[in-house]
């Protein structure tokens, strides 16, 4: 999709038969402005030849400044207008909601999302989808994220103690190939200690998340991510410095200093949310031997004066100040 003659950018989702949609995320734009777009694609015939097929120009107008929103999606945080890059990814079906992966709000400067936003199901934790292969964000620069497509941090950095931790899980992304190779995006990764923080308390977190989801009827809303600093705080960040003789990406990575999670439950009513309950989890980066994730539940309202984020924005807000009270994991569990 070619928005103006000096930006292009490439789709990741092409159809693979005569029918059907592809998307492509466009960064960078002003709000309240219409812009104008065609697409291009070229088509091989199999035997050498090949035809270009051109769209229509086609439009659209982008919101205000500091809106961001798509419809009743209840997982998404608040947006300033002041973020570097926000998107959201779809699966295999298009730009649909039944095949809305993740939000994710990037930035250039941490190499990182700092939340990414998901709704779960049953239905998502459900088949066989499996990629472990790491690629580029297809939507942002490449040498705006972290040249890990190829090695692991043990390899590209000088510290084996991390791992490419994934924001969005795979696990969480089973149903459908294109969602789960999604999660594969350097943009959806941090680097996160891996004995006994990653393959421990935090994939504990994890699993619990997927258990939230027993029936087909359930739906859990997540936002998550890593964070280098608190509100107001001066804490020292550390950084992973690039191997000797790599060709790395950032040359120095940051290394978050906590991460935070935050679930959200809803009771619904004629299309509307009656009644909400949601619980978020707050943990300094560090090893944690023989200890659950339980003990360190936080109300959301917590997470939220932590890292400055607006969770769950679209909840009506009575109900938002109720829910986001909440800090115990049995009661959320109940709702």
């Amino acid at each position: 999709m070619r928005t103006n003659p000096e930006q292009t950018v490439y789709s990741d989702n092409l159809p693979y038969t005569a029918n059907g949609q592809f998307s492509a995320i466009v960064e960078s734009l002003a709000p309240s402005t219409t812009y104008y777009y065609q697409a291009f694609m070229t088509v091989s015939d199999g035997n050498g030849g090949h035809e270009e097929i051109v769209s229509v120009i086609k439009s659209f107008t982008t919101n205000a400044q500091g809106q961001w929103v798509h419809g009743d999606w209840l997982e998404l945080p608040a947006t300033t207008g002041n973020e570097d890059f926000v998107g959201t990814f779809y699966g295999s079906g298009g730009t649909t909601e039944a095949y809305r992966n993740y939000s994710y709000n990037y930035s250039y400067t941490y190499y990182a999302s700092l939340w990414t936003a998901y709704h779960l199901t049953k239905a998502h934790t459900t088949g066989s989808a499996s990629t472990s292969s790491w690629k580029f964000n297809p939507n942002i620069d490449q040498n705006k994220q972290v040249s890990i497509t190829k090695y692991s941090y043990e390899t590209m950095y000088g510290n084996n103690n991390y791992s490419r931790g994934h924001q969005c899980p795979n696990a969480d992304r089973k149903s459908d190939q294109q969602m789960n190779r999604q999660t594969y995006y350097a943009t959806n990764q941090t680097p996160q200690i891996q004995m006994k923080f990653n393959d421990g308390i935090w994939s504990s977190l994890e699993a619990a998340e997927r258990n939230l989801v027993t029936t087909d009827s359930d739906i859990v809303y997540v936002a998550t991510g890593p964070a280098y600093r608190k509100v107001g705080g001066s804490e020292t960040i550390n950084y992973l410095d690039g191997a000797t003789g790599q060709n790395a990406n950032p040359t120095r990575l940051p290394i978050p200093n906590y991460y935070w999670k935050a679930f959200l439950k809803v009771h619904m009513s004629g299309g509307q949310v009656q009644s909400a309950s949601a619980i978020g989890f707050w943990f300094e980066h560090k090893t944690y031997t023989n200890d659950s994730f339980v003990n360190y539940a936080v109300t959301v309202d917590e997470i939220e004066d932590l890292t400055g984020f607006d969770l769950f924005a679209n909840l009506p807000d009575g109900v938002e100040a109720t829910a986001e009270a909440n800090d115990n994991w049995s009661t959320f569990q109940s709702f």
